[in-house]
């Protein structure tokens, strides 16, 4: 029986969540001698073209050359998955979609803009149909691993829907916000993390986007009353997921 044909792709991104899939240690052999890994850029010297059973695509879609690429994925991968923060709903590229016009922001950074084709920083779903989200910057190898178990055997990964908050009390973690006044994102932020920075008394920065009926109207009140200005708590909404509805409201209601 063949194995299934597996491809990792990359837009516009760090890199951190491919090289995740490269430090997955005692998992990696194992992983590798259960899948064709067709097309790997970053892991393989020769590559192979599609059609793919499933495409894991990192980095959010900046510019009209990587919605063409993306198109043309899709066709080619019978399962999509977004990998990481910049795929799933723009992460820190998606910052500059609030900061100024396009123009603006070309300028900041390029002298010559006369060949310079950049766009809105979306996530991939903006453009194609994803089946699956794996969300984090970078991802969280447990997420990763149960993803590529799920999908060889066929069933649907198991991913949790709550808060970041919830992973703090299964670790009883003191509460950042209400104990020590930091401005954390845990209420708001989805699981699967392991509460990694709460646990290491740094506050959550949101990068894994929406919880289930996250209210971050009253988180942002929250904030403002801990003494954040305005602009501070708009940019802490924006900074990873400003393009979901939920952070969206965050970050305009103050």
């Amino acid at each position: 029986m063949a194995k299934p044909r597996i491809a990792f792709f990359k837009f516009s991104s760090c890199a951190g969540c491919q090289l995740s899939v490269l430090n997955l240690e005692e998992h990696l052999l194992d992983i590798f001698g259960a899948v064709d890994i067709a097309y790997f850029v970053m892991a393989k010297r020769e590559n192979h073209e599609g059609p793919y059973d499933v495409g894991f695509v990192e980095g959010a879609v900046t510019t009209p050359r990587e919605v063409q690429e993306l198109k043309k994925i899709r066709e080619e991968c019978k399962f999509l998955v977004a990998m990481g923060t910049c795929a799933c709903t723009g992460g820190i590229p998606s910052m500059k979609n609030f900061a100024g016009t396009q123009r603006q922001m070309e300028e900041k950074v390029y002298t010559e803009l006369w060949d310079i084709q950049s766009i809105p920083a979306h996530g991939i779903d903006y453009y194609v149909k994803v089946d699956a989200y794996l969300r984090g910057c970078a991802v969280d190898l447990g997420e990763l691993v149960e993803l590529l178990k799920s999908l060889l055997l066929g069933v649907s990964p198991h991913f949790r829907p709550h808060a970041v908050c919830n992973e703090c009390k299964l670790k009883e973690n003191v509460c950042l916000l209400v104990h020590k006044g930091k401005p954390c994102m845990g209420s708001v932020t989805a699981a699967g993390c392991g509460a990694l920075c709460p646990s290491l008394n740094r506050p959550c920065e949101g990068c894994r986007g929406p919880a289930n009926d996250a209210n971050t109207v009253s988180l942002a009140q929250k904030f403002l009353e801990l003494g954040l200005t305005r602009e501070d708590v708009r940019r802490k909404f924006l900074k990873y997921a400003g393009n979901t509805p939920e952070f969206r409201r965050g970050a305009e209601a103050v």
